[in-house]
């Protein structure tokens, strides 16, 4: 494992707390204080994830997330004091891959990190076919599977887990499922996405009330999972 990882903070205990666990965890460290100087850093050192205060001094977590977005594809993932969820949601609608709140376990994020460089870094999967645990969906083809047999879905059932199975990880609000499905964001259709959710859990769940690939992400929204 030589994974390099950034870490941007301007509280330099949270820096070193993060840089020890993680140099422990088998990966490479690079720091940086302030926006302006991560962006640097990421464009120097290219990393292959960033680990993305919020709360910086000057250029903002949002602003670097937003930047760093522009030029590249590296996993994001964001460390929050703020007890809005506003700033959350905005980061992940900007494209990060995951969140801590603060105060964290330094052994929660290296374990996140190592979720998360997992997904990215996952195996090659055949175009069009996405397969999680005894589920195989065929995205051009509009099927799904599970240990071998055909599973009905609606179309908006089916068009839901596959905007979600696209992205293993990536937690999806209501208003951002309601416009990749029907570019309409509308907070009087926000329900239909939870019934959706239900129905989809009674037709691939084993236990729909233990989900194990559609997981809500309390206060946020869903998520797909492939690690099962």
């Amino acid at each position: 494992m030589n994974e390099m990882i950034l870490v941007v903070d301007d509280e330099p205990k949270i820096v070193k707390q993060a840089r020890d666990y993680l140099e422990k965890g088998g990966y490479r460290v690079v720091t940086a204080g302030d926006g302006k100087t991560a962006l640097a850093v990421a464009r120097h050192e290219r990393p292959d994830l960033v680990v993305l205060d919020l709360n910086l001094p000057g250029m903002d977590g949002l602003d670097v997330c937003r930047a760093l977005r522009r030029e590249s594809d590296v996993p994001i993932i964001m460390l929050t004091a703020r007890v809005d969820e506003t700033d959350r949601l905005i980061g992940l609608e900007l494209g990060a891959d995951d969140y801590i709140t603060k105060p964290f376990s330094p052994r929660e994020l290296v374990a996140r990190v190592r979720a998360v460089l997992r997904r990215v870094q996952g195996g090659v999967r055949t175009p069009g076919l996405i397969r999680a645990g005894d589920l195989e969906i065929d995205l051009h083809g509009h099927r799904l599977t599970r240990a071998g047999e055909p599973i009905h879905l609606t179309r908006s059932e089916f068009n839901l887990l596959a905007v979600l199975a696209q992205h293993p990880g990536q937690t999806f609000t209501r208003a951002q499922l309601l416009d990749r499905l029907h570019g309409v964001a509308y907070d009087g259709f926000d329900r239909s996405v939870d019934a959706h959710v239900k129905n989809l859990r009674h037709k691939l769940e084993t236990n729909p009330t233990e989900p194990r690939y559609v997981l809500t992400v309390y206060g946020i929204g869903y998520k797909f999972t492939d690690e099962v």
